[in-house]
């Protein structure tokens, strides 16, 4: 088990790259034909979406790197360029193409729910999210561990819920600008952490840079 500052870094770190806050203009563009009642249904779907999704990576992430036989210290590396491509993209105050490409967009604004696909997946909890929960996983295997990351999983997707349900609000008293500069400070703090991984791993990969 890790100390707590270790687990709010890892919420802090997953909240960066969720970003619900920049994911409110997608949010509101693609439930703008939707009623009260159905817009809340699509948040509930959401954050349920998203927890079930991180959970899974939580309990059986580490079983499917060793299904296909690659290391965490490889997947630290893939999983950080992966997360450090996505802050370059946040810092530009831009979607990036590993959440959603242009494809997926158009085919989100042919469906009629948009809660699971591509709200809850890729657009919140995508590859970076996953790789996130992945190697927070392997940092320790005991039970409270797990646990503690669950209840951080839920944690977020109380704040998803929250936010969406706040989204009108935060669209009508804040500008465009103002939630592209919060995207590009979490897309700064998602750099660090990207750069963190990538040299862990490569310390894992090459043990002389140790």
């Amino acid at each position: 088990m890790l100390d707590y500052a270790e687990y709010f870094k890892i919420l802090i770190g997953l909240i960066a790259i969720v970003n619900p806050v920049g994911a409110i203009p997608l949010f509101i563009s693609m439930t703008a034909d939707e009623t009260p009642k159905e817009r809340q249904t699509t948040i509930n779907l959401v954050a349920i979406g998203v927890i079930s999704i991180l959970l899974v990576s939580l309990f059986f992430g580490e079983a499917l790197l060793q299904f296909f036989g690659i290391t965490i210290d490889s997947f630290r590396v893939g999983g950080g360029i992966l997360i450090l491509l996505m802050a370059i993209s946040m810092l530009h105050g831009k979607t990036s193409p590993a959440r959603q490409t242009k494809e997926e967009a158009y085919e989100s604004e042919q469906k009629e729910s948009v809660a699971i696909v591509p709200l809850a997946m890729p657009l919140l909890a995508g590859p970076g999210a996953i790789s996130t929960v992945i190697l927070a996983a392997h940092k320790s295997t005991s039970v409270p561990h797990y646990l503690i990351v669950a209840i951080g999983i839920v944690l977020l997707g109380l704040i998803i819920w929250g936010l969406l349900r706040l989204s009108p609000w935060i669209t009508r008293h804040s500008s465009t600008t103002s939630i592209n500069i919060f995207t590009r400070i979490m897309g700064l703090i998602l750099a660090a952490i990207a750069v963190e991984f990538i040299a862990n791993g490569l310390r894992g990969l090459f043990p002389v840079l140790a």
